[in-house]
């Protein structure tokens, strides 16, 4: 090829270049900016599970607050603590938990309490229904724990679940999984 040619090639992807880059800024500008909204948006578009309803069981505490955490991250970031507070103690449903429930909510409309962090509901909530008990409630799973009919990569992922909080660890730990 001659040196005209590869000029010519040249200028005709600048002039692509060119058009490609006010294409990109006509949609940055049509839609706010630099993505940082769409980044910051993303937990509105992203579909997380909603935690499921919380009964006072204590071995099922731990799962509760870790969905409510990864729901109020990814759902309700904008939400203020009031509406947070409320929206945990919306799926805090029978059993034990609904007298708690109850008597929070008296605290909390009479002004007794306030809490200035989803986070510390959460605390409170696990003190309330794991406390001590959690730690034998799971140390007794881990004992039961069999593999059934489940792969062993199942297995292991349960088996990991159940030691966190066991107060296993170590050789232990080790004799556990069975």
């Amino acid at each position: 090829m001659s040196q005209l040619n590869f000029q010519e090639i040249i200028r005709q992807q600048q002039e692509q270049i060119a058009v490609m880059q006010a294409q990109i800024q006509a949609l940055l500008t049509a839609g706010g900016g630099t993505g940082e909204e769409e980044r910051r948006t993303m937990g509105a578009k992203v579909e997380v599970a909603t935690p499921a309803t919380f009964n006072g069981e204590a071995g099922k505490v731990g799962g509760f607050v870790t969905a409510c955490r990864l729901y109020l991250r990814m759902k309700m970031r904008e939400a203020t603590v009031e509406e947070q507070v409320f929206w945990i103690l919306s799926h805090v449903q029978g059993g034990s938990a609904d007298i708690w429930k109850e008597n929070v909510m008296e605290e909390l409309e009479s002004g007794e309490i306030e809490y200035e962090t989803a986070e510390e509901l959460l605390t409170t909530l696990r003190k309330e229904f794991g406390g001590g008990e959690e730690e034998s409630v799971k140390a007794a799973e881990l004992r039961k724990l069999e593999q059934g009919g489940r792969t062993m990569e199942e297995f292991v992922q349960e088996f990991k679940r159940t030691a966190r909080g066991s107060g296993y660890e170590g050789r232990p730990l080790v004799e556990e999984f069975k």
